[in-house]
C-alpha cells in the first residue's frame, strides 16, 4: 500500500486548533482536515495504476522553437494567431526526447466539487492535455490552470534533468483534482493522484499556485514507484494567509525557522541530530515530517559546498540513492546517508561533510529515517 502524504503536516494544523485565535469556522476547517486526513492515511489508497500509452512514435523537431511561437502567442492580435501557436507548442513538446526517451505528459485536472470521496468521481473534466486553460468565468479561483501548468513544470524538470519520464518513468497520467472538500487546509498525493483543497485566505491561501508544493507531493509518487529544487530553500513559500507569521512551511537551509505565529505555533524541525525528536507514530507518523528537517539541512549544505544549481549536482546524487533499489521502507539515516555517500562520485568528500555537519553518524539509537 502507498502512503499518503499532505503538504501540510498534522502538527501544524493543531497547533492552530489547541491555540484558537482564530474564528470558530477556521477552527471548523482545521479540524474537519485533520480528521478527513487521518482517515485518508488509516485507508491509504492503493499504488498508482501504471498507464502506458500505446506504441511510441518517433520524434518531431520543429525548426521553430518553443519560445518564439510562446512569445507569438503572447502578443497575438487574433485569437487564430493565439490558438495556432499554442497548439502547434503543444503538439511539439508533447513529443520531444530526451536521450531516447519520449515525453508523455498526459494531464488530466478534475473539479471535485468540494466532495471528500476517497476515490473522486472523473466526470467532471475542467482541462485535459492540450486543452484551452479554464476562463476566469468559468472559476474564478484559476486553480485548475495553476495545478495544470504545476504539472507541467514538475514533469519537465524530471524529463530535462533526470530523463525521468512522468513519476513512474513510464508515462504515467497525471491527474489533479481541485477544489476538494469545503475550506479544506491541505494538499496530498494519495498513491495514484493529487488532491487540493482551496484553503481557507485566513491560515493558508490556495495550495495550486505554489510549485514546489506540487513538486514536493509529486516527488513522493516517485519515491513510491523507485522503493530536492529551490533557491531560496524554502517548501511552500507564500502558502500562509495575509497576517501569518511566516516564509514557508519548512526552510531547508534553516530548519525549525520557517513560521512562528501563535496561531500555528512554531517551526519545530530540527537541524541537527542532537534535536531529533522522537516521537510515537501517533503523532506526526514518529516524526516524519518533523525530523525530515536534519536530512533537508544535509542536501542544503551539500549542494552550497559543491556549488552550482543543485539540481545538477547534490539532486542526481540523491535520485540515484533513492532510486538504487538499495533503500528499505525502513530505512535509517546512517543508511540513506551512506547511500547517497556510496553514489557521490566526485563530490564524496562534500557530500560526508555535509551529513557530518548534521550528526552522521547519527548514533544513539535514534536513526529511523
Amino acid at each position: 500500500m502507498a502512503s499518503m502524504c499532505c503538504i501540510v503536516p498534522e502538527h501544524v494544523l493543531e497547533r492552530a486548533v489547541e491555540a484558537r485565535q482564530v474564528p470558530q469556522h477556521i477552527l471548523n476547517a482545521c479540524q474537519s482536515t485533520l480528521e478527513k486526513t487521518r482517515e485518508l492515511q488509516n485507508t491509504r489508497v492503493a499504488h498508482g495504476r501504471h498507464l502506458l500509452f500505446g506504441q511510441e512514435q518517433q520524434p518531431s523537431e520543429g525548426i521553430v522553437p518553443p519560445y518564439i511561437h510562446e512569445i507569438i502567442a503572447r502578443q497575438a492580435v487574433t485569437e487564430e494567431q493565439r490558438d495556432s501557436s499554442l497548439s502547434t507548442v503543444a503538439h511539439d513538446t508533447k513529443y520531444r526526447v530526451v536521450a531516447g526517451k519520449i515525453r508523455r505528459l498526459n494531464r488530466t485536472i478534475y473539479n471535485a466539487h468540494h466532495s471528500m470521496d476517497e476515490d473522486p468521481a472523473r466526470d467532471k473534466i475542467m482541462i485535459k492535455e492540450g486543452g484551452p486553460p479554464i476562463t476566469k468565468e468559468q472559476d474564478p479561483s484559476y486553480d485548475a490552470n495553476e495545478c495544470y501548468n504545476g504539472f507541467q513544470k514538475t514533469y519537465d524538470f524530471y524529463f530535462e534533468f533526470f530523463k525521468r519520464d512522468s513519476i513512474d518513468d513510464r508515462g504515467l497520467k497525471l491527474d489533479g483534482f481541485v477544489h476538494y472538500g469545503d475550506r479544506y487546509l491541505n494538499a496530498f498525493w494519495n498513491g495514484k493522484e493529487m488532491v487540493f483543497g482551496d484553503g481557507d485566505g485566513v491560515i493558508f491561501n490556495g495550495f495550486t499556485d505554489e510549485l514546489d508544493v506540487i513538486g514536493h507531493e509529486l516527488t513522493h509518487g516517485v519515491v513510491q514507484y523507485t522503493m530536492g529544487k529551490q533557491s531560496n530553500w524554502l517548501i511552500a513559500e507564500g502558502i500562509w494567509g495575509k497576517g501569518i507569521n511566516g516564509r514557508g512551511l519548512r526552510d531547508m537551509k534553516a530548519p525549525g525557522t520557517a513560521y512562528d505565529d501563535s496561531k500555528v505555533g512554531s517551526d519545530p524541525q530540527p537541524a541537527h541530530w542532537k534535536s531529533f525528536k522522537k516521537l510515537p507514530l501517533t503523532s506526526d507518523r514518529g516524526g516524519v515530517h518533523i525530523n525530515s528537517g536534519i536530512p533537508n539541512r544535509a542536501f542544503y549544505l551539500a549542494s552550497t559546498m559543491i556549488g552550482g544549481y543543485s539540481w545538477e549536482t547534490a539532486g542526481p546524487v540523491w535520485y540515484k540513492a533513492l532510486t538504487s533499489g538499495e533503500l528499505s521502507e525502513n530505512a535509517t539515516f546512517r543508511e540513506f546517508a551512506e547511500l547517497t555517500i556510496r553514489n557521490a562520485g566526485d563530490y564524496e568528500e562534500k557530500i560526508r561533510e555535509a551529513w557530518k555537519q548534521v550528526g552522521y553518524p547519527f548514533v544513539e539509537g535514534r536513526d529511523e529515517l
